[in-house]
């Protein structure tokens, strides 16, 4: 794609609200990389007044991943591929207002390596977001602390695993309601996908579509309503950045290292599970589309 003269990097940052003419200010904060080609502007000099795709960053990886590889939402920005819709990326734990929902495409919220069960102020605030955003059909994908509290927001219980940690790439298996669900439906019955969690989803959602499981974990993957979903394992992780995480918890130099048999499987390729992502984004924008 080739890249645009305006759009070699713009971020804002102010009091968290699109004004209704589409320009920015606020704490959110909109982020376009030169060269990039996963989001751009239609008017030159101007934020898009469209609807913006939201990331809610509730976590950062390790110092060591993040120099080499960035962070949580520039993954999920690479994952997501190709997109018309603008990305704003937004902190919660920082940030005191968050979006208003009629300017919201759809939201993704990232994993942390915070715990839902500590009923941290702002992760309550963005669960009643999320909760209202279920509400109003807005397109929710929570990854990893995202599912968890995705699960927790609409009255699922979250605590820790009850055997530890699941750590690795493993297999991942559909359930036969997944054959017809419009996110997972394309996916193999089986897949290898990657995990780092300590915590779960120990009981679902009501009325919440169980999509996914395996041994270890049997809520790998939830819908709630029509067009929210929750997957334990990470679709944003590279096989780098899975390794990274098996390195940096199994150094036994530091404290609280795990040991090297407590892996749960051998990193490898999960493009499979990666597929969520732009299947996940290609949803919104049929919606988008649909609804113009």
């Amino acid at each position: 794609m080739r890249r645009s003269r305006w759009c070699s990097r713009r971020e804002t940052t102010g009091s968290g609200k699109l004004k209704s003419h589409g320009e920015l200010h606020g704490e959110v904060t909109t982020r376009c990389t030169h060269g990039s080609p996963y989001f751009q502007f239609k008017r030159r000099g101007k934020f898009n007044p469209m609807k913006s795709f939201v990331i809610f960053k509730v976590g950062d990886t390790f110092p060591s991943l993040s120099a080499q590889l960035g962070d949580f939402d520039r993954w999920i920005i690479n994952g997501i591929g190709p997109s018309t819709l603008p990305v704003t990326v937004v902190d919660p734990r920082t940030e005191n207002a968050l979006p208003d929902m009629d300017k919201v495409a759809a939201a993704v919220v990232t994993g942390s390596h915070s715990m839902v069960s500590d009923r941290a102020p702002w992760s309550e605030n963005l669960a009643a977001w999320l909760r209202s955003a279920v509400e109003e059909n807005i397109p929710v994908l929570g990854i990893c602390y995202g599912h968890q509290l995705l699960a927790h927001a609409l009255g699922g219980e979250v605590g820790y695993h009850p055997d530890g940690i699941e750590l690795g790439t493993v297999c991942v298996s559909r359930t036969k309601a997944a054959n017809d669900d419009p996110l997972f439906g394309g996916l193999p019955d089986e897949f290898p996908a990657h995990v780092v969690h300590r915590q779960s989803v120990l009981r679902l959602p009501p009325g919440a579509v169980r999509l996914a499981c395996n041994d270890f974990e049997p809520h790998h993957a939830f819908r709630a309503g029509e067009i929210a979903w929750g997957v334990q394992f990470h679709p944003e992780f590279s096989a780098d950045a899975m390794s990274g995480y098996v390195t940096e918890l199994t150094d036994a130099s530091k404290p609280g290292a795990l040991p090297r048999d407590s892996i749960s499987g051998q990193v490898r390729a999960t493009s499979e599970a990666a597929s969520l992502l732009p299947r996940f984004a290609s949803l919104v924008a049929k919606r988008m589309d649909a609804q113009a």
